[in-house]
């Protein structure tokens, strides 16, 4: 499964066009930044859910959601997201 699968099934389950937009444009600069993306695709879906959910705030998690539906939903740790969040917080700074 492709991260934009992902990121898909997440958001046909929890609709937030809004999010929906900025996920799918941040997951083009992360495929265009010339950086290897590597593990699973979940993992970085979550990851820009997580990023996005928490910008420019304290991290809190993703609204309306406990951390455990979460994993379930994409299959990986929040440990995971986590990283993945930072990672692709530092990613799309530069």
């Amino acid at each position: 499964m492709t991260c934009r699968e992902s990121l898909e099934r997440f958001f046909s389950r929890h609709a937030d066009v809004a999010m929906e937009k900025r996920a799918i444009k941040a997951l083009r600069l992360l495929a265009g930044c010339g950086k290897p993306l590597t593990g699973k695709p979940e993992g970085w879906a979550a990851g820009i859910i997580y990023d996005l959910a928490n910008r420019d705030r304290r991290a809190c998690g993703v609204p309306g959601l406990l951390n455990s539906e979460v994993e379930a939903l994409f299959g990986v740790s929040m440990g995971t997201i986590c990283k993945r969040a930072a990672q692709i917080e530092r990613l799309l700074a530069l």
